[in-house]
């Protein structure tokens, strides 16, 4: 007899790294944009390395936790529709991270509610924690029906050097794209450049590959790396491994948005 997955109980509190009330790269329009704490992924270029552990960050020189606030679902909402008259007809909610599916349940009951106000819903993800197992799937799938777009973040087409880039494999990801894509769930494709380490012509035209196997992407985004958040490294006491390496050359950017079909 396979056990009932719950569904996720009311008023979870999720763990808030911070908030932003005018976004406006994180998808359509103008966004409310709440990043969640905790993430899996190791990317050598994060420039939120702050957001990685779900109890917060210890800053070395201050030698003190700077630990997540914690609010719910409908304490987010009410201070959401407080902007709704920016919003527009594209504008919404997005939630981000750190990595947004570490919270799954805090994540269901906001777009579930937020549907149900009729407010445009918005998952930014590198999906990592993607598995068809029980209990994450079943509350995947809910979630996806409540999810008007996906902001899918692919670090590296190439399993080897994904792993060597962000500490983790990349097949769930490709499958996790593949079932967003196979349930009619809008896409956007973020793919972040590295000069010597996202920058290969080859590699670039392996992702677009894959990604034009994919049916509801709407938006492929080429975002050139940058070292604006080197300093948080410095503040945790972890060592920068990209130390050294400069943003991509105009024309690396616009090759890799040729190779992409990029907007």
């Amino acid at each position: 007899m396979e056990e009932t997955v719950k569904i996720p109980q009311k008023n979870i509190m999720g763990k808030i790294h911070s908030i932003e009330t005018f976004g406006s790269v994180d998808g359509p329009g103008v966004r409310f944009v709440i990043f969640l704490q905790g993430c899996n992924m190791r990317c050598k270029y994060c420039h939120n390395p702050d957001t990685w552990k779900l109890e917060g960050a210890y800053k070395v020189k201050e030698q003190q936790w700077v630990r997540p606030e914690e609010k719910s679902a409908d304490e987010l909402l009410k201070q959401a529709l407080r902007y709704k008259s920016y919003w527009g007809k594209e504008g919404g909610i997005t939630v981000s991270g750190g990595e947004a599916l570490l919270q799954i349940d805090f994540v269901l009951e906001l777009f579930t509610k937020a549907k149900a106000m009729g407010i445009h819903t918005c998952l930014d993800t590198s999906a990592n924690p993607y598995t068809t197992e029980e209990p994450f799937y079943s509350k995947w799938e809910a979630l996806m029906k409540v999810c008007d777009l996906v902001m899918l973040d692919i670090k590296h087409i190439d399993a080897k050097a994904h792993k060597e880039l962000t500490a983790q494999d990349n097949g769930n990801i490709l499958q996790a794209a593949k079932d967003i894509s196979d349930r009619g769930v809008c896409l956007w494709i973020r793919h972040v450049l590295v000069p010597g380490i996202t920058t290969d012509a080859a590699d670039l035209k392996r992702l677009r590959e894959f990604i034009d196997t994919l049916k509801t992407v709407q938006r492929v985004e080429v975002l050139p790396y940058h070292t604006l958040g080197t300093f948080k490294w410095k503040e945790l006491g972890i060592a920068y491994a990209l130390e050294g390496v400069n943003p991509p050359s105009a024309e690396e950017v616009q090759l890799a948005r040729e190779i992409l079909g990029a907007k």
